[in-house]
């Protein structure tokens, strides 16, 4: 079964693999898990960050951000389709008494600074405390451009708040944008990073910012239950993917257009939109269930109605999907 629905149904290739079966083990706890520390080194340095901090999943990485920045009674501004918002289980408020303020998100991941700039809270204590504005990168496979990010910078700066970055596809805006990492992540404090998406690792994220705030982070990450043991398995699978998965990512994105362009054929550029490893269709729902029940006959189990590419998705794997649109005829 050739499966496009996400990017998160990767599996690990067999050299990560065995990069998994010889990773040098420690007790990641107390800080002793050599493979661990060498990914956060690793990743920190990537993004030009000083420190790093390995946590099971990405939704976990952007919680202990937003509990390290704020406290209980704060406020995080947050566009209303950002993962950390709608995706998260509320974790913020849950568990670290944050509230958020959700404001308009454009499709391109970009907030209003306008927007922004009226919904920060004066200091009075009839309100809660707006502390941190939160981006995404990429959102729904679309770049930020990176000039709107020193612009968001500049306002955290004006208002002394923080920024922090989700991520989790930060890679995929590098190679579309032919930028680096370490550019991208520059105008945030804090950054998240997933390994388990398009980069092919099993399960992790690296929170990366400050020393003395990943410090902090630590605390919480134990609070959650995210301390682990003899994880270097894991970390060395985060390695194998930064060191061997993050240039690749621009086939992804090849195969995305390719199959972009055959359903366009059938109807229209209208009705399919591409970004990055990502393809939005927008089609009658009559249409779309007779397209994926006809790609299913054949094989192909994509998303609902995000088709997403990924290194398990070949480039004979791209053809049999182009061939099986080609075959419509509905």
């Amino acid at each position: 079964m050739i499966a496009s629905r996400s990017d998160t149904v990767t599996q690990p290739t067999a050299k990560m693999r065995e990069a998994m079966h010889t990773a040098e083990l420690g007790d990641d706890v107390y800080g002793e898990d050599p493979t661990v520390n060498k990914l956060e080194h690793l990743a920190a340095a990537m993004l030009g960050k000083e420190a790093g901090l390995f946590a099971p999943s990405g939704t976990q990485s952007n919680l202990l951000a937003l509990l390290t920045h704020c406290g209980r009674g704060d406020e995080y501004i947050v566009g209303n389709n950002a993962h950390t918002y709608r995706y998260e289980g509320g974790g913020a408020a849950v568990l670290g008494g944050i509230q958020p303020q959700p404001v308009n998100m454009s499709t391109s991941g970009e907030l209003d600074l306008e927007e922004l700039r009226a919904v920060i809270k004066p200091d009075d204590f009839h309100f809660a405390r707006s502390r941190l504005i939160c981006l995404e990168n990429t959102h729904g496979g679309r770049p930020l451009r990176s000039g709107y990010c020193d612009e968001a910078r500049a306002l955290c700066d004006d208002y002394g708040l923080t920024l922090h970055l989700d991520g989790a596809r930060l890679f995929n805006a590098a190679v579309a944008n032919d930028e680096s990492a370490e550019n991208i992540a520059k105008p945030f404090d804090t950054v998240s990073i997933c390994l388990s998406k398009g980069l092919g690792a099993p399960i992790g994220s690296v929170l990366l910012g400050p020393e003395q705030f990943i410090r902090e982070a630590r605390r919480w990450r134990k609070v959650l239950g995210g301390g682990m043991r003899q994880v270097g398995m894991l970390g060395a699978a985060g390695i194998f993917a930064l060191q061997n998965n993050v240039g690749r990512l621009a086939l992804d994105h090849s195969h995305a257009l390719r199959v972009q362009q055959a359903l366009s054929t059938k109807f229209g550029p209208e009705g399919v939109a591409c970004a990055t490893n990502m393809l939005h269709l927008n089609l009658p729902e009559a249409v779309y269930v007779k397209l994926a029940e006809h790609l299913l006959d054949h094989g192909i189990k994509v998303g609902r109605p995000r088709w997403v590419f990924h290194l398990d998705v070949s480039e004979r794997d791209t053809e049999v999907i182009c061939d099986a649109i080609a075959k419509l005829n509905f």
